[in-house]
């Protein structure tokens, strides 16, 4: 068991810190490769949703049932489902509308702003951290608690979070370097965002762990698939289009979920 644990902590750290190497790529190169952010994104989309319609969902709702019967065990897989989304989105609605970090690449075209505006993009900066630190706490329990039930399908998820948190990174990052011109205290803001996953990972197991059992398990799963969905349609699939036209978008969202099902398929 705590190998399992050490094991599971390790892929939530793994996905936390992907949003520091999206602080590194924004922070050293020179222009962003706005079409690999897109496809990137599409890619990541399509993991999350493929592995949440078709695998996590089916899991949650075979936990719950062998636990309450079809009907009641369908019944409470589906309230978890809509109560992942409904738990997401009020994180969404606790942050002001200027806190949204997917507009930060435009920042770049703001780096000779007057002094008068470097208070506005720090600001902005601190506040895409907060909503980026906000968005992974409850990602981080999910991965881990994920990878704790099923390793194979906790490395899926924990993937794909990551490859989400990369633009996050970046996102946070951008503002901050042209308020202060500080690339230290950029890449330490959004570094210290992205630990957000790993600190909901220790805080869910520490509170929850006397409660894991399968009926958890499957109610997690129900909510954990109802997050990744949302974050899916929400926040990643439009920020792809923002990035490059429609049809990259697709690509990599196809792609996404023909790597996804690929790599399930190996695991059974």
């Amino acid at each position: 068991m705590e190998q399992n644990v050490i094991f599971a902590f390790g892929l939530t750290l793994f996905a936390g810190l992907a949003t520091g190497i999206g602080s590194l790529i924004a922070l050293t190169a020179k222009r962003t490769n706005e079409l690999w952010l897109s496809l990137a994104l599409g890619f990541s989309g399509g993991v999350m949703l493929y592995v949440s319609f078709v695998e996590i969902f089916v899991k949650s709702q075979s936990y719950l049932i062998e636990a309450y019967g079809d009907k009641l065990g369908s019944l409470y897989t589906v309230l978890a489902f809509f109560g992942g989304m409904i738990l997401i989105a009020l994180i969404d609605k606790m942050i002001p509308s200027e806190q949204n970090p997917h507009e930060a690449h435009h920042i770049e075209e703001m780096q000779n702003a007057p002094a008068q505006k470097q208070r506005q993009l720090y600001r902005m900066g601190i506040f895409t951290a907060l909503a980026i630190a906000i968005h992974n706490f409850p990602e981080g329990l999910a991965t881990f608690a994920s990878a704790l039930a099923d390793p194979a399908l906790g490395v899926a998820i924990a993937v794909a979070i990551a490859i989400h948190n990369i633009p996050e990174g970046i996102a946070a990052s951008i503002p901050i370097y042209y308020a202060t011109g500080s690339r230290k205290k950029a890449f330490t803001f959004s570094f210290l965002s992205g630990l957000a996953e790993p600190l909901g990972a220790i805080i869910g197991y520490f509170l929850l762990r006397s409660w894991f059992n399968d009926v958890t398990f499957g109610i997690l799963f129900a909510a954990v698939g109802g997050i990744m969905v949302f974050i899916s349609l929400d926040e990643l699939l439009p920020t792809a289009e923002k990035y490059s036209s429609h049809h990259p978008v697709i690509y990599g969202v196809i792609l996404g979920m023909m790597v996804m099902a690929a790599s399930l398929i190996l695991f059974i």
